[in-house]
């Protein structure tokens, strides 16, 4: 019994022995992934334009790099804040740690080179090399076209410099914190297919990160199906909205028509729509869906996600959207 269990003990320390040295190597090793030294981005007017649609109406970087007026519906910006961060993303949302977005204007991208700037966007790795948690959903710009990359970064170089104290570090929870610094990836450019290409709406859906917030995920890992939403997001009066079901089952958007799909997110952009003002005492509902910035999406681009979305495999089930306080 006594060798036996000198036998475990053994075993348990080399088991502890290597464990160690995993972490080790990965805390100090990882992410492995170098910036581009030789790229410089030129600013073109073109770059600008393209930057600025596919930044605030596709990957929506202003979304979370900005400042949303939560007393509202969907938390449309609020003007002057365009790429100043600061937005906050913690355990009562649902996260796994207490994050803030980083300031993206030129006051704060001053020193960054157009190479550290693609790396971040693509890989999700910071200047200093540190690897940012996924709040940013880097795993799909990884994929983006490098020219479009290229358009963001010519963007962000013109806005204007918002100057602001710098932000929290990011708490992340162990063994989330470890783990994370294997998620950056090298980035994997696809070209960018032609708007007739079949393949056009999966590009325009991967860049717009609709799996992100579509997918259940409990602390960062996907749990759910595919695209099936359900996804909770909790609100500081205690109430819960979740992401819909997009699949095209019945349950899903499978009996909504390519004009329907197009209508629900233009609507936000009619000139007489104002977004109400929510009630947190009232409980009224409030959602992170950035509505106002999806339906500046064009027409063709909005088609070409419904298109899509008609492809991937229906999942049935209906998503309760909503779950008033103190339920």
């Amino acid at each position: 019994m006594k060798k036996l269990l000198k036998i475990i003990g053994v075993l348990l320390l080399v088991v502890v022995v290597v464990a160690l040295g995993a972490i080790t190597y990965i805390t100090q090793a990882l992410p492995n992934i170098e910036a581009p030294t030789d790229l410089k981005v030129e600013v073109t007017p073109e770059r600008v334009e393209r930057g600025a649609y596919l930044a605030y109406s596709v990957c929506v970087c202003m979304d979370c790099h900005s400042t949303r007026d939560w007393n509202a519906f969907a938390a449309p910006l609020v003007e002057g804040t365009l790429g100043k961060g600061g937005e906050k993303f913690d355990r009562t949302m649902n996260f796994p740690g207490e994050f803030y977005s980083k300031n993206i204007t030129p006051f704060a991208l001053a020193n960054w080179s157009d190479g550290e700037i693609y790396r971040a966007i693509t890989s999700g790795v910071s200047k200093d090399g540190h690897p940012f948690f996924p709040v940013m959903p880097y795993g799909n710009y990884n994929k983006l076209a490098t020219e479009d990359v290229y358009s963001i970064i010519a963007y962000l170089r013109s806005l204007d410099p918002i100057k602001t104290e710098p932000y929290p570090d990011s708490d992340i929870d162990f063994p989330l914190s470890v783990i994370m610094r294997t998620f950056p990836q090298p980035a994997q450019p696809m070209e960018r297919p032609a708007m007739t290409d079949p393949r056009y709406g999966e590009y325009v859906t991967n860049a717009s990160a609709c799996i992100e917030c579509h997918t259940n995920m409990v602390k960062g890992e996907k749990v759910g199906e595919r695209l099936a939403g359900g996804f909770e997001f909790l609100f500081p009066n205690g109430g819960i909205v979740r992401s819909a079901n997009i699949t095209p089952s019945e349950d899903g958007i499978g009996r909504w028509s390519k004009e329907q799909f197009i209508q629900r997110f233009t609507m936000y952009q009619d000139s007489a729509y104002v977004a109400p003002a929510v009630n947190w005492e009232r409980g009224d509902m409030q959602t992170p869906m950035p509505w106002m910035m999806y339906s500046t999406m064009t027409e063709t681009d909005l088609g070409a996600i419904y298109n899509y979305l008609m492809t991937v495999p229906a999942v049935n089930g209906v998503v309760e959207k909503w779950t008033p306080p103190g339920s």
